[in-house]
């Protein structure tokens, strides 16, 4: 390869590199839309989940902090109130984020043998929002509870 070629084609590639960040975007940052809400996804999530099942805005409990300090890592409890017993157990908790990229936070998966629903987790969220938690109970009904979260800066790479 000749010394011109050479020279050539490392400005092109650097060219090339310095493009995204030229339009305002930080190297190594995935496009917007990647990282964008997807509430056609959120809406799509639940709909999945409810099927057609009753929804009970009672007897499951979540507790997310009002303000999240690190919104790379807010903690979540969430618990079915209800008393379990092997024939009314609950049979899936999902938490998801509405504003998130990818709505899906947490999924959880329980047998009447677990003897209760209840767990604590992290979540990362991309902005002040709504989380929202699903119960599944044994006989059909689909318990629901949602809290309002503040966050400071971006978890999620923005």
């Amino acid at each position: 390869m000749k010394r011109r070629d050479f020279v050539l084609r490392g400005a092109s590639l650097g060219g090339a590199l310095a493009l995204p960040a030229a339009a305002g975007a930080a190297p190594g940052a995935a496009p917007a839309g990647l990282l964008a809400p997807d509430p056609a996804g959120f809406r799509q999530a639940v709909e999945n989940f409810v099927g057609g099942a009753t929804v009970v805005e009672d007897g499951l409990l979540l507790e997310v902090p009002a303000l999240g300090d690190n919104p790379a890592a807010v903690p979540v409890k969430v618990r079915v109130t209800r008393a379990i017993t092997e024939q009314l157990y609950c049979e899936e908790i999902v938490v998801l984020a509405d504003l998130n990229p990818a709505p899906l936070a947490c999924r959880l998966r329980f047998t009447p043998a677990t003897g209760t629903a209840e767990a604590a987790f992290r979540i990362r969220l991309s902005q002040s929002q709504t989380v929202h938690a699903l119960a599944r109970m044994s006989d059909g009904q689909v318990l629901a509870a949602r809290q309002a979260v503040e966050v400071g800066s971006s978890g999620c790479g923005m």
